[in-house]
């Protein structure tokens, strides 16, 4: 028996090194990019992401945005935070009627 790598370690190695490169390529060339136009806010201003072309496709922001707060409005000012906390939630019983 020879010592050293056999040709099946060989192609291990080289499987493997392609699996933990590749993504980490991918990811350094891949640069910014965006499932929808409208998600990247260089493009807000443009028709595509007006109403009512981007209604149609629903790509809008407000409904790629929705259920969080609209990115183009800024962060949340102290009283948009304060009402909030304030507001009453609603209680859980846990049980069906």
């Amino acid at each position: 028996m020879s010592s050293g790598f056999k040709m099946n370690d060989k192609k291990l190695f080289k499987w493997l090194a392609l699996i933990i490169f590749m993504p980490l390529g991918l990811a350094i060339v891949g640069g910014d990019s965006f499932r929808y136009p409208c998600q990247d806010p260089k493009n807000w201003d443009k028709e595509i992401c007006q109403k009512p072309l981007c209604d149609v496709t629903r790509t809008c922001p407000e409904h790629i945005f929705k259920g969080q707060r609209d990115p183009r409005l800024g962060p949340p000012t102290e009283a948009e935070q304060n009402k909030d906390k304030a507001a009453p939630k609603p209680a859980t019983t846990g049980a069906c009627k």
